[in-house]
């Protein structure tokens, strides 16, 4: 099994970290060139969901990964990642990769200042640590997407299909039980 990092900005780093703690194999995605290399899953990294989405596209990358996605390959989102796979997004006309039906609302916690840890229950984990860093929020979910996280009555983890997205940034934070949940989804993809 390996999972492809976008690394083109973010917090690409500190998900391979993660990774190598949980000792599985990966590969960053920097080029186009990349997307022929084998890979299982996909991680999108917090960030600038702006920036990634303008050099997936300058870059020749966005249509092949959305593909990928729509046909199922596993997904871990967070952060900007989860913007980037939102079908909405509140105060814009247009979205990214728009695979998980639900509306998200972009710096929903104010700026930099406005950034928090906390710990609440992520669906069958229990308690997991969450850092929110100029984070957004799911302010509306459609179609099958299960809602997995709230903080103060607001959405903040879901699941569609193969899909995990968090407004939060569980690569900043000791426990990996996200991490490891999403590799539980992409080894049964693999089956």
């Amino acid at each position: 099994m390996t999972i492809a990092v976008l690394a083109l900005q973010g917090a690409f780093a500190e998900h391979e970290k993660v990774l190598d703690r949980l000792g599985v194999s990966h590969i960053e995605l920097r080029q186009a060139g990349d997307l022929k290399k084998s890979f299982d899953a996909l991680i999108l990294p917090g960030g600038e969901s702006t920036v990634q989405s303008k050099l997936l596209k300058e870059l020749d990358m966005f249509e092949p990964l959305k593909k990928r996605i729509e046909n199922g390959m596993p997904v871990l989102a967070t952060c900007a990642g989860l913007i980037l796979l939102a079908s909405e997004i509140e105060g814009q006309d247009n979205c990214h990769f728009g695979t998980i039906p639900m509306c998200v609302r972009r710096n929903a916690y104010g700026r930099q200042l406005g950034s928090f840890h906390t710990e609440e229950t992520v669906g069958s984990l229990g308690k997991v640590p969450m850092t929110f860093i100029r984070a957004p929020y799911v302010s509306d979910v459609y179609k099958d997407t299960k809602i997995l996280a709230s903080v103060e009555d607001r959405i903040v983890g879901v699941q569609y299909n193969n899909q995990l997205a968090f407004a939060f940034h569980p690569e900043l934070d000791e426990d990996t039980r996200i991490h490891e949940k999403f590799l539980e989804i992409v080894r049964n993809s693999c089956n």
